[in-house]
């Protein structure tokens, strides 16, 4: 299926791109969430005269993602969970937990939105942490996760 991009999309195009993704992925992810619309004759008349309000809009998500990023830039969040006395989480620190410890914070993070590349925590340390707010807008931060007492 064909579609118009509405926004940029990391790994499959830019706004006002038009191009083939699977039907599935376009039926159940990409128009629902608003990222992208069907790419008929209609549909792209109505989007080049919407083009510039639509590229205004993203200017101005990113440049509140980058002003978030440079705020939480250089963060260090402390979680505690039960530990082992080698060190070993009996459990492990998820990107939930992460992003639950930053909004305490005051950053508004969703769980989604924080990339830990090789899976969940599971060992006391530190550890960095990749929150990504948009497209090219990631900042690395500091989780320090601890031994908790029993």
């Amino acid at each position: 299926m064909q579609v118009i991009l509405l926004e940029r999309v990391v790994n499959l195009g830019s706004l006002g791109e038009v191009v083939k993704v699977r039907n599935g992925y376009a039926r159940n992810f990409l128009i629902p969430q608003g990222i992208a619309r069907r790419a008929t004759d209609e549909a792209l008349k109505e989007f080049e005269e919407r083009r510039a309000e639509l590229e205004k809009a993203q200017a101005d998500r990113e440049a509140a993602a980058k002003s978030v990023a440079e705020r939480m830039e250089g963060l260090s969040v402390e979680v505690s969970e039960k530990a082992g006395v080698d060190g070993r989480l009996f459990g492990s620190v998820t990107s939930q937990v992460i992003a639950g410890a930053l909004r305490e914070k005051g950053f508004e993070v969703d769980k989604s939105m924080v990339r830990l590349a090789e899976g969940p925590l599971k060992n006391v340390g530190e550890h960095k942490v990749s929150v990504a707010f948009h497209g090219d807008v990631s900042v690395e931060i500091t989780v320090v996760v601890s031994a908790a007492t029993v």
